[in-house]
Formats: C-alpha cells, sequence, structure tokens
C-alpha cells in the first residue's frame, strides 16, 4: 500500500488541499453544533438581541463554509485520485506492452486485476488517506476546546475519539484482512470462470459440459457473495462500536458536565456547549472504521497489481536506434535460446534470407520453428548469438524499432471486433481509404467493404480471410521483412493452399521467411531450412534438398503418399498435398 501511495507522489499538493477542504468541512460541522448549542443555550435566558446577532451570522457562515468545503474536497480529492488511477492504468497498460507478460496470467484474472484491483487505488486515496489526516487535524482542536471547557470533558473525548478512530479500525482492519484477501481472490475467480465460459461456449455445448461450466460460475459467484456478506458484517459491527462509544462518552460528557455545573465549576451555557460538541466530534472519526475494512482488500489488491508491474521483461531494454526499412540481408548466426530454466529449444542455429528472397524453415512440431518467430518479433529474448538485419542486430534493438522493420503474420492472429477499416488502421493509424483498398485489393479482400463489421475475434470472417487480414496489416506496416508464422494452421488442403498462394504473391518481391510444418508452397521458396531439435539439419534449394534424400524428401514421399523408408522418426509430422 506504501507503494500504491507513492502512484500518488505527483499530485501531493492536490490531496493537501483536499485533506485541507475536508479539515475545514469537518471543523466546520464540528463549529455549527457547538455555536448553535452556545446560541440556543444563550437565547433561553432572554439575552438582548445585539448580543446573538454575531453567532447568528456565524451560524449561517459556517453552514455555507461547510457544504462548500465539503465540495472542494470531493472535486479535489476524486479529480486527483482518478488522475493518478489514469496514470496507473497507462503504467500496467505499458508493462503489458513492454514486457509482453499476458500469457502468464488467465485471461478472466487479467481482466480483474486492470479493472477491480487497479481500482484500489482509487479506494485507498480517496478513503483511506484523506479521512485520517482531516480526522486527525480536527480532533486535536476539537479536544483542545472540550480541554478549554472542562479539563476532565476534554480528556474523556479524547479516549473516546482514540477508541472510535483508532481501536475500533484496528480491530476492523484486522477482522476484515482475511476476507479481503479471499474477495480479490474470488473476484479474480469469478471473471475467469465467467471469461472461460463464455468463450468456450462452442465447445462446452458440443461436448455437453455447459452444466458443470455454469456450476463453476455459480460456486465462484457463491464464494464472492460469502466474502462480501462477511465484509458487510464487519462494517456493521464497526459502525455500531463507533456509535457505542459515541454514546457513552455523550452521556459521560453530560454526567462530568452536570457535576461541574453543580460544583461551581461550569456554567450551563458551556455545559451544552461541551456535550454537543462531544456528539459531534464522532463525525470526524465516523469514516474510519469502513475505510480500516477496506485495507484488507486493498492491500491484496495491490499486491496482485504489482505482480503486473513487477513482472519482468521477456526481452532485455535495448537501443531505440531504427532498423533499416529498405529490403536487407537477415543473417541469424549461433542463435540459442530456452525458455525460464528449460533446456535449449534453439541450439546455434544459422539462417541467411537474401534481400528479396522467400525462405522456408521446416520442421515438425516442437523444432523450435515457432521460438524463431517470436524472436524475430521481439516476443522472445535470444541467450546468444546475433541476428543481423541490413548490419543492425536486432537483439540490441528496441522491440519497437525491431517491428518498425519486420512483420508478419502471426500463428493466432487476433482480429478486433470493430469494422474492417479500423482492423486495418492498427497497423498504419494515417492510413487513408484509398490506401487501404489497395492492400486488400492485393491480398484478395476487395470484396469486402471497409465499414463491415468483422464481429468478436473475427467470427464473421473466414479462417483464411482472417490470414489475409493479418497479411493486410503486416504490408500496411511497409517491412524489410515479413514473417509467416505458420499461417496455414487449421486450414483445410484446399483454402490452405490458396491461401498461402495470395500471402506468397502478395509478399512479392519483399523478403519472406515462411516457418510451418507443412510442405506446401515450399515448391515456391528460394531456399529452404529443415530445423529439428534446435538444430539446422539440411538446407538448400527445393530441388537440391529432394535429391539430397534427408528429411524433406522423406517428408515430401509421406506426403505423396509414397512408402516411407526407415529412420524417418522425424517426419512425424507432414502434411496433406
Amino acid at each position: 500500500m506504501l507503494r500504491m501511495l507513492a502512484l500518488a507522489r505527483p499530485r501531493g499538493m492536490r490531496f493537501a488541499l483536499g485533506v485541507l477542504a475536508g479539515a475545514v468541512a469537518t471543523a466546520s460541522g464540528v463549529g455549527l453544533l457547538a455555536l448553535a448549542a452556545w446560541l440556543i443555550a444563550t437565547a433561553a435566558q432572554h439575552p438582548a438581541v445585539t448580543a446573538l446577532s454575531v453567532a447568528v451570522v456565524l451560524t449561517r457562515a459556517l453552514g455555507v463554509t461547510r457544504g462548500v468545503a465539503r465540495y472542494l474536497e470531493r472535486l479535489v480529492t476524486h479529480d486527483a485520485a482518478l488522475r493518478t488511477l489514469a496514470d496507473v492504468r497507462d503504467r500496467v497498460y505499458a508493462r503489458l506492452a513492454e514486457t509482453e507478460p499476458v500469457r502468464r496470467f488467465r485471461s478472466g484474472d487479467l481482466v480483474a486485476r486492470l479493472v477491480s484491483d487497479t481500482d484500489a487505488t482509487q479506494d485507498l486515496l480517496v478513503r483511506g488517506l484523506t479521512p485520517p489526516l482531516s480526522a486527525l487535524v480536527v480532533g486535536a482542536g476539537t479536544v483542545a476546546l472540550s480541554t478549554a471547557l472542562l479539563t476532565q470533558g476534554g480528556l474523556l473525548l479524547a479516549g473516546g475519539l482514540l477508541l472510535a478512530g483508532l481501536a475500533v479500525p484496528l480491530l476492523a482492519a484486522r477482522a476484515g484482512r482475511g476476507p479481503g484477501r479471499r474477495a480479490a481472490a474470488a473476484r479474480a475467480e469469478l471473471a475467469t470462470a465467467l471469461v472461460d465460459t463464455l468463450h468456450g461456449a462452442p465447445d462446452l455445448l458440443a461436448y455437453g459440459a455447459t452444466d458443470a461450466a455454469v456450476a463453476r460460475v455459480a460456486a465462484a459467484d457463491a464464494a464472492l457473495t460469502r466474502v462480501a456478506r462477511r465484509d458487510a458484517t464487519i462494517l456493521g459491527l464497526g459502525a455500531g462500536a463507533t456509535a457505542l462509544v459515541a454514546g457513552l462518552t455523550l452521556w459521560g460528557s453530560l454526567l462530568l458536565g452536570v457535576a461541574a455545573v453543580q460544583g461551581g465549576r461550569l456554567d450551563p451555557v458551556p455545559l451544552a456547549v461541551l456535550v454537543l460538541t462531544a456528539l459531534a466530534a464522532f463525525e470526524i472519526v465516523a469514516p474510519l472504521p469502513a475505510a480500516a475494512a477496506r485495507l484488507g482488500a486493498i492491500s491484496a489488491s495491490s499486491r496482485r497489481l504489482f505482480d503486473v508491474l513487477d513482472t519482468p521483461p521477456q526481452v532485455r531494454p535495448a537501443s531505440a536506434e531504427p532498423v533499416p526499412a529498405a529490403p536487407a540481408d537477415l543473417r541469424i548466426r549461433g542463435l540459442r535460446a530456452r525458455y525460464g530454466d528449460g533446456p535449449d529449444v534453439l541450439r546455434g542455429i544459422d539462417i541467411d534470407i537474401p534481400a528479396g528472397a522467400h525462405v522456408a524453415v521446416l520442421g515438425p512440431s516442437g523444432a523450435g520453428k515457432s521460438t524463431l518467430a517470436a524472436i524475430l518479433f521481439r516476443f522472445h529474448d535470444a541467450e546468444a548469438g546475433s541476428v543481423r538485419l541490413g548490419g543492425a542486430d536486432l537483439l540490441r534493438r528496441s522491440p519497437d524499432a525491431v517491428r518498425a522493420a519486420v512483420s508478419g503474420v502471426p500463428q493466432d492472429p487476433h482480429v478486433f471486433d470493430s469494422t474492417l477499416r479500423e482492423n486495418l488502421r492498427l497497423a498504419r493509424p494515417g492510413a487513408g481509404d484509398d490506401d487501404l483498398r489497395g492492400v486488400l485489393h492485393r491480398v484478395r479482400l476487395d470484396g469486402l467493404d471497409l465499414d463491415d463489421p468483422v464481429g468478436p475475434r473475427g467470427h464473421r470472417l473466414s479462417g483464411g480471410m482472417r490470414q489475409r487480414l493479418a497479411l493486410a496489416r503486416a504490408l500496411l506496416t511497409d517491412p524489410a521483412l515479413l514473417v509467416l508464422d505458420e499461417p496455414t494452421a487449421h486450414l483445410d488442403a484446399d483454402t490452405r493452399d490458396a491461401v498461402l498462394d495470395d500471402l506468397l504473391t502478395a509478399a512479392g518481391g519483399r523478403s519472406t521467411l515462411l516457418v510451418t510444418h507443412d510442405l506446401a508452397g515450399c515448391s515456391r521458396m528460394d531456399h529452404l531450412y529443415v530445423v529439428a531439435d534446435g538444430r539446422v539439419l539440411e538446407h538448400g534449394t527445393p530441388a537440391d534438398l529432394r535429391e539430397a534424400g534427408g528429411w524433406f524428401a522423406r517428408a515430401a514421399d509421406t506426403a505423396l503418399g509414397r512408402s516411407t523408408p526407415s529412420g524417418t522418426a522425424l517426419s512425424s509430422t507432414t502434411a496433406t498435398p
């Protein structure tokens, strides 16, 4: 929570003004009741009207001041809290974009972290920061006033305020610590269950698992409801304890005041002021137990929020120097990569892609092909080696600088629930409609209208159309290198061949790297690299590899339905023609 408070440091003056305005509003409320007590008690003695005129004016002034100060406190503190909340969201989104930790969290859980847990910043600043500081300032002044009227009354009020403003909130915070942690976890579980059920609805229906998924959502909702009920109980007990302490303090002040009046140590008018000041004083600490009870939930939310912000980067920070955008040679030397502490996925591979050449990297599943694509997209870092594009080492450039020169079609391109135009403009926000229609023509999507909605995850488009749309976005960036990572995965044979032909035709003379386990389209490639177990087994032109009789030749024979010689274990994943 201290780290969360530190996020508000740039707006410290705004919060200080909010605390000051809150203190003025609370002090005006206490002063209004104390002055009203003096006015009523004095008026009962039938003094001259002029003796009451100043008090009447002050009463009106305090009433106006209280409302204005309370409005200013709400305005200033909420403005500062919402601006801080916007900064926190920016930091979270920026960290997600820089480190790509999205896959480390479940989708529903990540939504809960970005929404509910981030909102905890606002709760802490508005309810957990301003009221306690205002209570400290005004409480001290109120105790000083009561002590000036009657020493015993001031000490009793100080004790009551300490009980209601410190002891009760501490007990509420302790009691709310467990429910707060469970509430954050239950909220995340409910969000995850909902997202999984909605996204997986077709499969759940197909396998008759809908009832189980709905039951999981209901169970998560019931768990959150139980935690909320426990939280409400704690809030109610805190409010009741504060009211009890306030009542006892009020009766104690009244008894002490009456005894002082009877003993001649206090006049009747100050007695009324003392008692009603004690009554008004507990307005100062009334919000504190509820705020303290929320500290457990805020603390749990802050931990979950900083889990995202503290996620270590998958790509080391590097220079933001630009990468050559014109067609350039790509030279990969000694590239090694791994995931975490696991074994090397890439074990020192060497690959050359001349400017304007079309090169394919082939191999069975698990060979390290997608890891190679992730490194080129700068979604993953290498352990050793170099990747030079036109002389610039991509491993020593920032992800943004690399992606300005390297683009393409990832294995599972995301299509946003918007229009075709907006999906294309992700790549080039300033592109005009003529540019967009031109690139659609190149990928053979010119039959679609730019205003056509594509639906959630592009469900209104076929699989081949989504791949073409992803390629259109890549072409809009005018990259020096185009990377196609399994662009025909999950497509039937006819659609696969048509889509691959369109992708390679649209790529034209641009340097292109095709990463695939499929043999379709290999005859159109200038050079092939066969990768297995993180190493390059063979490379050459398609004709050379057929003549060599290695992995590629055996896989091609299998794809054509020919008998497969012994020793072709590497061809476990092949394609159909």
